[in-house]
């Protein structure tokens, strides 16, 4: 087994095909000093996980597909890399625990983030957190893992990493003082679309954010807003506040990326151009800081910045997530696994955009309340959800 250079850390990427992952191979790849790669995950992209093997020498890729591994370990072979390929859920979680890693970047998408996520939890690592399903789906036993754990626990989402850095402390979990979270999101693609129009978005207008680059099941749930339900949900576990304490403005522009507002008057907001590298830096560095890579903001060229209330009628995705943040922790993985199921078919073509909120309000009517306080009972739960997701779509 390799060991790290002295004075470096040595890091797992959960999703590193992915945009949040991609990134952070940039990020890292500007400071060699500092990192080294442990391992690289993928689900099935076994060539563009094959490319950054190639680069980056990771000592494990592990991929969740097996039906891929073979045309990896060749491509691998071919190219002199010493890189171990291992496959499936229990590598996985494996990569994301191992007391040789000592930075874990959690940016699988979905649900299927939540037990390599929880893992890394669970065993003391920095942990990186761009994966918010998984607070999502197991709030109460995620942060009891990270407690028990004394594991160092940094978002990355951009308005999470903006509410942790406006913070006067800089900590999660503190939030004296503070009263209230504001929580900025662009509003999405379709904006200025028409409500009547939206059972006609197709899901390339969808996916055409204005201001970020992401992949496509985000870029969806930005053109909903179901991403800022989730935030919200995600930022009430992070912070230690109620769904009250969080208030929604829509932000165009994507340059103020979350603020703070204290008791006495006080607003502290992060600011930056809409580039994810900036908070993957700011994780991988902290307490420190390291050049991300992204350009500063040019004040006397920046424009007009508009702020704007939520129309809910616009987003009733978000609005269903309002109700659920006060649920016991059923309501949230119901909710969570029927947007999947809904997104993914929405850009399949196989249901209209406007039937992604029917679909998870059908599926919330059918769920009971209750509290999941093991990882079973949440993956069952989970997998509940998606049958009634999927009976519904059978049925329209």
């Amino acid at each position: 087994m390799k060991m790290p250079s002295e004075g470096k850390q040595y890091v797992t990427i959960l999703g590193a095909t992915g945009s949040v992952g991609i990134n952070t191979l940039d990020v890292i790849g500007r400071h060699p000093d500092q990192y080294e790669l442990y391992a690289l995950t993928a689900n099935s992209n076994w060539e563009l996980l094959a490319d950054q093997c190639c680069t980056f020498t990771p000592e494990f890729a592990v991929l969740i597909n097996k039906e891929c591994a073979p045309q990896l370990e060749d491509r691998l072979l071919q190219a002199g890399s010493k890189t171990k390929v291992l496959t499936g859920k229990d590598n996985l979680c494996s990569v994301a625990a191992h007391e040789d890693v000592d930075v874990v970047m959690a940016a699988i998408v979905g649900g299927a983030g939540l037990e390599p996520t929880l893992s890394s939890a669970g065993a003391g690592k920095k942990l990186l957190l761009a994966n918010k399903e998984s607070l999502v789906m197991s709030g109460s036993l995620f942060m009891q893992a990270v407690e028990r754990a004394g594991t160092t626990l940094l978002p990355i989402d951009s308005e999470h990493n903006a509410i942790f850095q406006s913070l006067a402390n800089g900590a999660p979990g503190h939030a004296d003082g503070v009263r209230k979270i504001l929580l900025t999101g662009s509003g999405g693609p379709l904006l200025g679309k028409p409500i009547e129009a939206l059972s006609e978005v197709t899901p390339d207008e969808a996916c055409a954010h204005p201001n970020w680059k992401m992949g496509r099941k985000i870029s969806v749930d930005s053109a909903s807003m179901m991403n800022k339900g989730l935030e919200l949900i995600e930022a009430c576990w992070l912070f230690s506040v109620k769904p009250n304490d969080i208030e929604i403005v829509i932000h165009p522009q994507s340059i103020v990326h979350s603020m703070v507002e204290y008791v006495d008057g006080s607003v502290v907001a992060q600011m930056g151009n809409p580039d994810m590298r900036i908070p993957i830096a700011h994780g991988l560095a902290w307490p420190g800081r390291i050049d991300s890579g992204v350009k500063g903001l040019e004040f006397t060229g920046l424009g007009d910045m508009n702020f704007e209330p939520v129309n809910l009628e616009r987003y009733p995705c978000l609005a269903l997530c309002q109700e659920v943040a006060w649920q016991p922790q059923s309501a949230a993985i119901a909710l969570n696994a029927a947007n999947e199921v809904a997104v993914q078919h929405f850009l399949d073509e196989l249901i209209p955009f406007t039937d992604i909120p029917i679909l998870i309000e059908n599926v919330l009517e059918q769920t009971s309340r209750e509290e999941a306080h093991t990882i079973e009972s949440i993956l069952a739960l989970d997998e509940e959800a998606r049958h009634r997701a999927m009976e519904f779509i059978r049925a329209r």
